[in-house]
């Protein structure tokens, strides 16, 4: 469904979004691997914690265009310093990934397709 013209959520609500999206694409991508669901739960959650995000996105950023980067840094901006327990660097790094996945998402599904089968390239690479 879109959203009303003209109206555009802030960058918290974006990387809310994009959390999800993220999550999604990962368990999409891992649906058919073998193991328990269980296992399955693991292997997704180590891909979408806020290191992992961040590599993602120091993976893309040389593809990234100057409004994309813009919605980084807006997401890194406005996240805050996180959790105790993790980095504040990779915390914000990771918040401004999933606000341009977020807004990629609601905007231009076309492009964050095209991103995220970017990174699949860069991975499918680096694991071979």
């Amino acid at each position: 469904m879109p959203l009303p013209e003209g109206v555009q959520p802030g960058p918290a609500q974006l990387a809310w979004l994009g959390d999800a999206v993220w999550e999604l694409h990962q368990r999409r991508r891992l649906v058919l691997e073998p193991g328990s669901t269980a296992q399955l739960h693991r292997m997704t959650v180590a891909l979408v914690r806020a290191e992992a995000q961040s590599d993602a996105l120091a993976m893309l950023e040389p593809e990234l265009l100057p409004a994309e980067l813009d919605l980084v840094r807006r997401g890194r901006n406005a996240a805050g310093r996180g959790p105790k327990r993790s980095d504040p660097g990779v915390y914000g790094r990771a918040s401004g990934f999933e606000t341009m996945v977020g807004w990629l998402y609601l905007n231009n599904p076309a492009r964050l397709e095209q991103l995220l089968s970017h990174l699949e390239q860069c991975c499918s690479k680096d694991a071979g």
